[in-house]
């Protein structure tokens, strides 16, 4: 019988351009563009002038292009800066109930080993959507639907770089041209290449910031040496010395990876973020901004009760004092109370967008004594959803001493509220926006959006290495 890996590599090879789902296609289109919307909003960040001053100083051959570097890079490091900048603002794309952002790692190293092999925009395409698809399968395979819990993150461990490291590494592989066996050969190499540790969610460092560039960087790598000759284990994911033993105790979900593969895909499913906040107050926000649309005004309220599943108090709840006065704007992304006061006050974007989230807004008086209003409480109807949505009921208790509750239990961005391929227009537009101009933006929306039409990838990415001052 063939292992996992030996069927993914079948697997990635077979996926052509023609042979993939118009829906599949489409999803792959409108990742692109908000991958690379986010990677130029992100690329103000000191984390993202560190990366791009390292990938200069180490120079090498110019193969392909990142965003905010004026000359190619070598294509891993090209991938390393801009998969960086993609996972930098908490604003990229998250597949449910895996609970990782696939298309950060998955897009930059596409995109990087497309240009230095000049490819076609249509075999792009093709191998962001194995990659993808790869990616979220080995998500889940460790996804544990008893206890409704990702196990990796349970050890420690970031899903999105690990699986992302794999994923794309079968992406490069197959812009490589090396065949099922080069694949299969790049996966094994990869699976020792993979890793991401999470204690920064925790106590800080922006060490997280790069993972997804790290994961890209590594992929590449792994191709290019299954390219050069270096072979991995065939038996490298379910091995006795393989993935599933190394990062999930040897209990996995062989059904997960397997099931379907190649005719039911994943990739149409993944949820796009709306807001630039941890996805865990997504609902929160829509549920005060459904209540500000009914005329409610926060002078109005006395309490904000935002009830949610029970394991995601801890992320956007507790300490409930810290939560209520954030010091900066990335620790209010992760704040309940102030995305939803932040919502009901009124803000941009598709809601809520990048401008909401600054030092100063943070630290206002005024929002604060507004979020010394909110608690945060596990919330059982919503825990029952969880993990394949992250809803909330908003109940406020107006000075009148009237209560309105909104509830929301399904996510804006997911298959049951997507967004319309207009929205991501709009949010790429309030992201790219901000460092390119107008010609710049409108030529790199046209390009991605007729991807299958791209004869080269270079003219796609060379817009966005001189940005403008904000």
């Amino acid at each position: 019988m063939s292992t996992i890996a030996e069927r993914l590599g079948q697997f990635a090879v077979q996926q052509t351009y023609d042979r993939l789902p118009d829906e599949v296609r489409h999803s792959v289109r409108q990742r692109t563009l908000d991958t690379l919307g986010i990677t130029v909003a992100a690329s103000r960040l000191d984390t993202s002038r560190a990366v791009r001053s390292y990938a200069i100083e180490l120079g090498g051959r110019p193969e392909a292009h990142a965003v905010g570097v004026a000359e190619p890079l070598p294509a891993e490091l090209a991938a390393l800066i801009n998969g960086t900048l993609a996972h930098s603002l908490d604003y990229d794309d998250t597949h449910l109930p895996s609970v990782l952002h696939p298309s950060a790692s998955i897009v930059p190293a596409s995109l990087a080993v497309a240009e230095a092999t000049g490819r076609h925009g249509r075999e792009l395409i093709a191998a962001i959507a194995v990659g993808l698809e790869i990616c979220v399968r080995l998500g889940m395979a460790g996804y544990d639907r008893e206890a409704r819990n990702n196990t990796y993150f349970d050890r420690g461990q970031h899903a999105t770089s690990i699986c992302g490291t794999i994923g794309a590494a079968a992406s490069a592989a197959v812009l490589l041209g090396l065949g099922a066996d080069g694949v299969t050969n790049a996966i094994g190499l990869a699976v020792s290449m993979a890793g991401g540790v999470i204690e920064a969610n925790r106590t800080g460092g922006t060490v997280k910031r790069i993972h997804c560039g790290w994961a890209a960087h590594a992929a590449i790598s792994a191709a290019r040496l299954a390219a050069h000759g270096i072979t991995g284990p065939p038996t490298v994911l379910e091995g006795r010395f393989g993935f599933f033993r190394a990062f999930l105790d040897g209990h996995y979900d062989a059904a997960a990876i397997d099931a379907g593969l190649g005719e039911r895909w994943e990739v149409p499913g993944i949820f796009f973020k709306p807001y630039p906040a941890n996805h865990f107050t997504h609902a929160g926000i829509d549920a005060a901004l459904a209540l500000r649309e009914q005329g409610v005004s926060i002078d109005q309220i006395d309490t904000l009760s935002l009830g949610v599943a029970e394991p995601t108090v801890r992320t956007i709840g507790e300490p409930i004092e810290v939560k209520r006065a954030p010091s900066t704007g990335y620790q209010a992304q992760f704040s309940g109370p102030y995305t939803v006061v932040a919502a009901l006050l009124g803000g941009g974007g598709l809601g809520l967008g990048l401008d909401d989230f600054t030092d100063a807004l943070a630290t206002d008086e005024a929002r604060r004594r507004h979020m010394a209003k909110v608690t945060v409480a596990g919330q059982s109807d919503c825990s029952e959803v969880f993990p394949n949505q992250f809803p909330a009921v908003l109940t406020a208790r107006l000075h009148d001493g009237r209560e309105l509750e909104q509830a929301v239990m399904s996510n804006r961005g997911g298959p049951q509220r997507p967004l319309s391929d207009r929205e991501l227009e709009l949010k790429f537009t309030d992201n790219a926006g901000r460092r390119l101009g107008d010609a710049e933006l409108r030529q790199v929306q046209d390009m991605v959006l007729s991807l299958d039409r791209q004869e080269a990838i270079g003219p796609l990415l060379a817009p966005m290495t001189h940005l403008q001052e904000e």
